[in-house]
C-alpha cells in the first residue's frame, strides 16, 4: 500500500474537492499517472493507493472520515473493482465514486452505473483530457469520457418511455431486479424483502426467463432501461 501523499503548509485549494481520494489500480506505471491527474485536477486532494482488492477493503475498514472521493479500475488481481463502488454506494454514499479503466462495453458499464459509479473514465486518454474530464466534478457534472458518454446515449435512445412492458414482471419481481441490479445477493435481497432465499432464487429464475437474459450485468442493464436504479 502506497501511503497517502499530501500537499504541504499552504498548498494552495483553486479546486474542489479537498479531503482524500482512495486510487485503485494494480499497475505501478498506470497508478502514478492516475495519481499525477488527480493532483493537477485538484491540488488539495491527498491520495491513497492501493493495488488490490483485499488492500482497497482493508483501507476502508479504517473508515477514513474525510474520503471524498474513490478511483477504482475494474480489473483488480483478485477480484473486480466494482465490489468497492457497491460497498462505498452502501456504507458511504458522499463519497464520489468514479470508474477508471479500459472495458467500454456495456456489460462493465451498466454493471458499475448500477453499483453506484458516478463517472466512468477510460485510460486511452492523454493525461490533460482526463485532468480536464475530472474537473467537471466542481461543476456538478459526472465525469465521463466522451466513448461511454455516446455508448450511454445510445443505450437510452432505444428506450421508450411507452413502451408496454412485455416481460409483464409481477411487482415482487421488479423489487428483485432493482435489488439485484444494485449488487445484492440471493440471501441480501431475501432478507431486505423479508422472504426466504429459496423464493428469491425462484423469483430470479422466472425474471430471467421473461427478461431472456442469463447474468446479472444483463440484469443490472435492463434495470437500468427500466429506470429502477
Amino acid at each position: 500500500m502506497s501511503p497517502a501523499t499530501r500537499p504541504g503548509p499552504g498548498a494552495s485549494d483553486p479546486l474542489k474537492p479537498a479531503g482524500c481520494c482512495l486510487l485503485v489500480e494494480d499497475q505501478p506505471h498506470t497508478r502514478e499517472w492516475l495519481g499525477r491527474a488527480l493532483r493537477s485536477a485538484f491540488p488539495a486532494l491527498a491520495i491513497a493507493a492501493v493495488g488490490t482488492l483485499r488492500e482497497a477493503h482493508a483501507w476502508l475498514d479504517g473508515f477514513p472520515a474525510d474520503l471524498t472521493i474513490a478511483v477504482v479500475d475494474i480489473g483488480l488481481p483478485d477480484g473486480s473493482g466494482i465490489a468497492v463502488v457497491l460497498r462505498l454506494s452502501r456504507e458511504r454514499p458522499e463519497v464520489l465514486p468514479i470508474i477508471a479503466t479500459i472495458y467500454s462495453d456495456d456489460a462493465h458499464l451498466f454493471e458499475a452505473i448500477a453499483a453506484g459509479a458516478r463517472g466512468y473514465l477510460l485510460k486511452d486518454e492523454d493525461e490533460a483530457t482526463l485532468v480536464a474530464y475530472l474537473r467537471r466534478i466542481d461543476r456538478g457534472e459526472p465525469p465521463l469520457s466522451p466513448a461511454v458518454a455516446h455508448r450511454m446515449l445510445a443505450f437510452f435512445r432505444g428506450r421508450s418511455v411507452d413502451r408496454p412492458d412485455e416481460a409483464r414482471l409481477t411487482g415482487r419481481e421488479t423489487e428483485t431486479l432493482s435489488l439485484l441490479a444494485r449488487g445484492l445477493t440471493v440471501p441480501e435481497v431475501a432478507a431486505r424483502l423479508a422472504l426466504s432465499p429459496q423464493t428469491v432464487a425462484s423469483y430470479v429464475k422466472v425474471i430471467y426467463q421473461k427478461l431472456n437474459i442469463t447474468s446479472r450485468a444483463e440484469a443490472a442493464r435492463e434495470a437500468i432501461r427500466r429506470g429502477l436504479v
